[in-house]
C-alpha cells in the first residue's frame, strides 16, 4: 500500500456499500455490522470470541474507531477501483460509505476526538489518478510518495482542508485524545522522521532525528506517551541503501521494531527485539499493553499474527495463530472488542478483510 500506514495494498468501495447484517458480537449491544465468522476463530486464538466479519472482498484494512467506538473508518481497494479510499462505517447499522474524494490515493485515516471531524492523506491534489505502484525490481519496497499530504474533512468528507503543505511525504496521522496535538511521518527534513503538529497545521515539532524510518505513531489513551514502528539501519551499506531508496521515494520495510516514547519526544526506547518485521502497533485501554503484527515467527516472512507485549517490553503473548496475514489490531476504547484485518474466509484469493471480535482478557477464567 505504499508506505503510509501498512505492509500490503489496502483501499476502497463502492459509495453506500452495505455490510451483511446480524446479530452483535456477545450478544447484546447496538452492534449489526457485519457476519458470523466465528468458525474461523482458530484453536489456539483463546482471547477471541464471537467473530465477525465486517467487509467482503478486495483488501480492507487499517480501521479505527471513533472516540465514542460507534464507527469505524478504514481504507480499502475492492474489484473494479482504481487505488484505495476512506471509508467509515456504522458499527450500529452495518452501513459503509466512502469520505474521501474518489481521486488520487488515500491512506492513514483517523477521527478526531469529538468525533466531528477526519484525518487523512491523499495525493489528491498532485492529480485524479493514482500514483503509479513501487518498483518492484528492487525487491520488496513500499513507495513513499511525495505527493501525500494531511487533510481533515467533516465526517461526512465535505469541507475539506489541507493541513500540510510542505514539499514532500506527509502521511501516518493520527489525533492524541487531548485533542491538542496530531502526530504524523513526513520526509521533510531529508529522512522519515516523526512530527506532531497542531490541529490546524501550525507549530510541527520534530520528535525524531535517527537515521531511519519513523512512522505508523498512535498516542496513548491518556495522550502521554507514543507508540510507532521504526527501523535504523547501520551505518556503512545498510544506511546507504535505505538513503538511496528513500531518494527514489521508496524504502524496504523487510526489518521493523516496535518503539514507545513521552508524547513531547523524550525517553525513546525499544520495546521490541524480535527481528523481522513488526508493525502496527496500537494500545491496549489501560495503557500498559501495546498489541501489534509480526512476522517475526516465519523464515519466509510471509505469515504475519498479532502479538501482545507489556509497554516494558516484557510479557510477549501470541494472539493470533491462523495461516496467512493478521494486521492493523485496534481495540474499541472499552476495551471489549479487537478489530484487525486478515485473510482469514477469503476462499483461496488474496482478499484481506476487516474483522471484529469479542476480546477475552482472561481466557482461563
Amino acid at each position: 500500500m505504499g508506505l503510509a500506514c501498512a505492509a500490503l495494498l489496502v483501499a476502497c468501495s463502492p459509495k453506500g456499500d452495505k455490510a451483511d447484517t446480524g446479530g452483535a458480537p456477545g450478544g447484546g449491544g447496538a452492534m449489526a455490522a457485519g457476519k458470523d465468522a466465528s468458525s474461523f476463530i482458530a484453536p489456539d486464538e483463546v482471547h477471541l470470541k464471537n467473530l465477525r466479519q465486517l467487509t467482503f472482498g478486495g483488501e480492507n484494512a487499517e480501521a479505527y474507531y471513533s472516540f465514542d467506538g460507534s464507527k469505524l473508518i478504514y481504507q480499502a481497494h475492492k474489484p473494479g477501483t482504481q487505488c484505495d479510499q476512506i471509508y467509515i462505517l456504522d458499527l450500529a447499522t452495518g452501513e459503509s460509505h466512502m469520505v474521501s474524494t474518489g481521486k488520487g490515493r488515500t491512506t492513514c485515516s483517523y477521527f478526531y476526538p469529538k468525533g466531528d471531524k477526519i484525518l487523512y492523506s491523499s495525493t489528491h491534489l498532485a492529480g485524479d489518478s493514482c500514483p503509479p505502484p513501487p518498483d518492484m525490481s528492487k525487491g520488496y519496497v513500499w513507495a513513499v510518495y511525495k505527493s501525500y499530504d494531511v487533510f481533515e474533512a467533516n465526517v461526512d468528507g465535505s469541507d475539506l482542508h489541507q493541513l500540510t503543505n510542505t514539499e514532500g511525504y506527509d502521511a501516518e496521522s493520527t489525533f492524541s485524545p487531548l485533542g491538542d496535538r496530531i502526530v504524523f511521518t513526513s520526509d521533510r527534513d531529508g529522512d522519515l522522521d516523526l512530527y506532531t503538529m497542531a490541529p490546524d497545521g501550525s507549530d510541527v515539532k520534530r520528535l525524531t532525528n535517527k537515521p531511519g524510518y519513523d512512522g505508523g505513531a498512535f498516542y496513548s489513551p491518556d495522550g502521554s506517551k507514543i507508540v510507532w514502528r521504526a527501523h535504523y539501519p547501520e551505518p556503512g551499506p545498510e544506511l546507504d541503501d535505505y538513503r538511496s531508496l528513500l531518494a527514489e521515494g521508496l524504502i524496504r520495510p523487510g526489518e521493523l521494531e516496535i518503539m514507545v516514547m513521552n508524547a513531547d519526544g523524550s525517553d525513546q526506547h525499544q520495546i521490541t527485539n524480535l527481528g523481522g518485521a513488526s508493525f502496527a502497533p496500537y494500545w491496549y485501554p489501560s495503557g500498559q499493553k501495546i498489541i501489534f503484527s509480526s512476522n517475526y515467527l516465519d523464515p519466509a516472512g510471509r505469515e504475519f499474527d498479532l502479538f501482545m507485549v507489556n509497554v516494558d517490553g516484557t510479557g510477549l503473548e501470541q494472539i493470533t495463530y491462523t495461516p496467512g496475514f493478521d494486521g492493523f489490531p485496534v481495540f474499541s476504547p472499552d476495551g471489549k472488542h479487537l478489530v484487525f484485518a486478515s485473510n482469514r474466509n477469503n476462499g483461496g484469493t488474496n482478499d484481506t478483510n476487516i474483522f471484529i471480535a469479542d476480546w477475552v482478557e482472561d481466557p482461563g477464567s
